[in-house]
């Protein structure tokens, strides 16, 4: 593997271990952001003193949502965005809001948990899981702040039946009932005292890492997620075995990419447009959420950065709908690698593989938003950036998922590519991607968001000439 290659791929395994929940993505991101020169602002307060041309900032929303965005210096309202989705949260399965439960005469303590999203849930089996999410709690002023917390080491377990004792030969079970996993181990309220809701072991080890006593821990959002480490795999370390690939890769491309784009103090001193990344989360359940890509959240920013002013202009009524139209985004999610094991269930021309480069996805029903012009200029920044694409489309056979790209590309009118680098073993546990895709995917975004507004100008659909 070229050196260039492995430093990308092992600063994504440091991003993806340090990013078990999507606050923790978000917090990841942020931190990379702050450290390259960012500010901060916030979506309550008002912009017209804050965001400047030539500025480079970021907001985030329930902290599992982020935007980042840079504004070139010759920005005037109605011009064009570089625009870039991707998604922070991946399958998982989550505490339930009352989650103690016992068995076996109370010789197991079991944690009642959701499913949240399509996983391949008998991959959670025989893991060593873990807990994090945020935390709730009561400061000793009395104010109440949220916590990240992230439990490092492996606490619960999935056990499967012996084999001998159920020789079933397709693995199936009840997802309420038999997906348990386990340890060992007067007054008016509102609800239920949380060492009541929780085995008092769990709430005492939230307490411990938010660094507060376990009566200060007034409520939490906790996701299971796999200790094991992500790391290189392969004969030549060509492989990541990761879990959160979908999506937490292309929310590492996308952070680096607009970072790299912005590192020289002059970048944006020739540039028209703005660059902007959106990293949402509740993609793997529909995105419908106040944090999600079918809310307000992007075109409530992109509104609010349409009629931004610079030197010697002036705003528009229309300039909203103006930078739609000028617009492109690439919504960015792992697509799937040909299986070798089961080759029959990809289309016969249209089989991407794994350190070849990101994969544009293309659907006649619409799953995907892209279409032609919105390949043709992909094409041109890969050709440029010197990173190589494939096409994928499912067989007509097959059903197709979908993505943010779809719903995004209805909702702003902006003309919309679904890309994103290929893998194995989507929503499992444990899956598997292309060490050198993580270099590609970060050189693609980079350069995009560099050319966006020169190459915008040459490609035209609706022109009238």
């Amino acid at each position: 593997m070229a050196l260039s290659s492995k430093r990308y791929a092992i600063d994504f395994l440091s991003f993806v271990n340090a990013s078990p929940t999507p606050f923790h993505a978000v917090e990841s991101a942020k931190q990379r952001l702050l450290k390259a020169g960012f500010s901060e602002i916030r979506e309550r307060d008002s912009w017209a003193e804050t965001v400047k041309t030539g500025g480079r900032y970021f907001l985030t929303r329930n902290g599992s949502s982020l935007i980042a965005f840079g504004v070139g210096k010759k920005w005037k309202p109605g011009n064009g965005m570089a625009l870039l989705g991707a998604h922070t949260d991946s399958p998982a399965l989550r505490v339930k809001p009352v989650s103690k439960r016992f068995a076996e005469k109370d010789s197991f303590m079991q944690v009642g948990v959701e499913t949240y999203g399509g996983g391949l849930w008998h991959t959670w089996f025989d893991r060593d899981l873990s807990l994090a999410g945020r935390a709730m709690v009561r400061r000793p002023d009395g104010s109440i702040v949220s916590k990240l917390i992230k439990i490092n080491k492996p606490i619960l377990r999935i056990p499967t039946l012996a084999i001998h004792l159920d020789r079933q030969e397709n693995f199936s079970f009840n997802k309420e009932t038999q997906l348990f996993p386990i340890s060992e181990d007067g007054e008016f309220k509102p609800l239920m005292a949380m060492t009541e809701r929780h085995h008092p072991a769990v709430v005492d080890l939230i307490a411990k890492e938010a660094d507060v006593s376990a009566k200060d821990v007034l409520d939490f959002e906790m996701i299971l997620y796999d200790a094991q480490a992500s790391c290189l795999g392969g004969i030549n370390d060509e492989f990541i075995f990761s879990a959160r690939l979908d999506n937490l890769t292309m929310s590492y491309c996308a952070t680096e990419g607009i970072i790299e784009s912005l590192e020289s103090k002059d970048a944006l001193d020739d540039e028209s447009g703005i660059r902007l990344i959106s990293l949402f989360d509740h993609e793997e359940i529909g995105s419908q959420s106040a944090q999600g890509a079918d809310s307000n959240l992007l075109p409530a920013v992109i509104r609010r950065l349409s009629t931004l002013t610079g030197e010697g202009s002036t705003s528009s009524p229309t300039a909203y709908e103006e930078t739609l139209v000028k617009s492109m985004l690439w919504s960015c999610d792992m697509a799937h690698s040909v299986h070798p094991n089961f080759p029959a269930k990809y289309e016969s021309h249209h089989r991407p593989e794994m350190n070849k480069g990101p994969v544009i996805k293309v659907n006649a029903n619409a799953r995907y938003a892209t279409n032609s012009p919105g390949i043709v200029l992909t094409e041109e920044v890969a050709r440029e950036a010197g990173v190589p694409l494939q096409l994928f489309v499912v067989r007509n056979d097959s059903s197709c998922g979908s993505t943010i790209g779809p719903m995004l590309s209805a909702a702003l009118g902006a003309r919309t590519v679904d890309m994103g680098n290929s893998q194995l073993s989507m929503h499992s546990i444990r899956e598997t991607g292309g060490a050198h895709d993580v270099e590609y995917a970060v050189k693609l975004f980079k350069k995009y968001f560099e050319r966006f507004s020169k190459l915008e100008e040459t490609i035209m659909v609706d022109s009238t000439t």
